[in-house]
């Protein structure tokens, strides 16, 4: 959303439903089945990764100067499939959060307990599997999807922390657009990191809804802060979640809270 409001640079904040429009997903089932040229079954995790090479050409063979590709998937191999090539990649942006807050957002997102989502983000064969618009998409380890993303890569990767993005926007999306290539204006950036703001997403949201919301949730626009996990989440998943982690969450500071 802060793309497309610094790119758009309109008097108002950019409709989060039209979200589509700057960042395509690399799970949308609609585009699975415009390549298979047949209805596909989202979950059946083998035809995704037969089908996903052609998914991504057909995102770059679209004629775009430059595409924006959201995805959840974790970076490298998957069953001998390279999930995100770097002949087709020419820069990726990865946002870590704190996995003790990550398991809060994960249980709330997916309506299950903090002890499933604790549970999740330690199993490598964790994945999502396709629902309504979207294909099954890889998750693994939280450590693993991290340094699939953070270590050295045939394509430049800006690694971003959430909570950083929240202590100070302004920089951290500075860093975004120099990483990019996007010129900086700064009163441009001041307004599109407003418009982009948690507050003005949930309000939009408020007023208008948003189709990414699950449906058993009240709203996807949550909280939208960090530590949240000092005080709901049980001392013995903390305990659990940082065993698990320990190696990836010392090397992004998250030890030291």
């Amino acid at each position: 959303m802060f793309l497309a409001n610094y790119l758009v640079n309109g008097d108002k904040p950019f409709p989060i439903n039209q979200a589509h429009r700057f960042a395509m997903t690399d799970s949308g089932r609609e585009t699975y089945e415009m390549v298979a040229k047949r209805p596909v079954n989202g979950s059946n995790f083998d035809e995704i990764l037969r089908l996903r090479n052609r998914v991504l050409n057909g995102i770059v063979a679209n004629g775009a100067d430059v595409n924006f590709v959201k995805t959840h998937n974790t970076a490298g191999l998957v069953q001998g499939q390279d999930m995100v090539p770097k002949e087709i990649t020419r820069a990726a942006i990865y946002i870590v959060r704190n996995p003790l807050d990550v398991a809060l957002s994960y249980a709330r997102h997916f309506n299950r307990s903090h002890e499933h989502a604790a549970m999740a983000l330690a199993r490598a064969d964790n994945w999502l599997p396709g629902e309504n618009r979207l294909v099954a998409q890889v998750l693994g380890r939280w450590d693993q999807h991290v340094m699939s993303w953070a270590r050295p890569s045939g394509y430049p990767t800006l690694v971003i922390r959430y909570e950083d993005v929240l202590a100070d926007p302004e920089a951290e999306f500075t860093k975004v657009l120099n990483h990019i290539g996007i010129p900086i204006e700064p009163e441009r950036l001041k307004k599109a990191v407003n418009f982009s703001s948690f507050k003005a997403l949930a309000d939009q949201e408020k007023g208008s809804g948003f189709v990414e919301k699950p449906d058993h949730a009240q709203a996807f626009f949550s909280k939208g802060q960090s530590g949240q996990w000092k005080t709901e989440l049980a001392p013995t998943l903390k305990k659990k979640i940082r065993s698990d982690h320990r190696k990836v969450m010392k090397k992004f500071g998250y030890l030291d809270e």
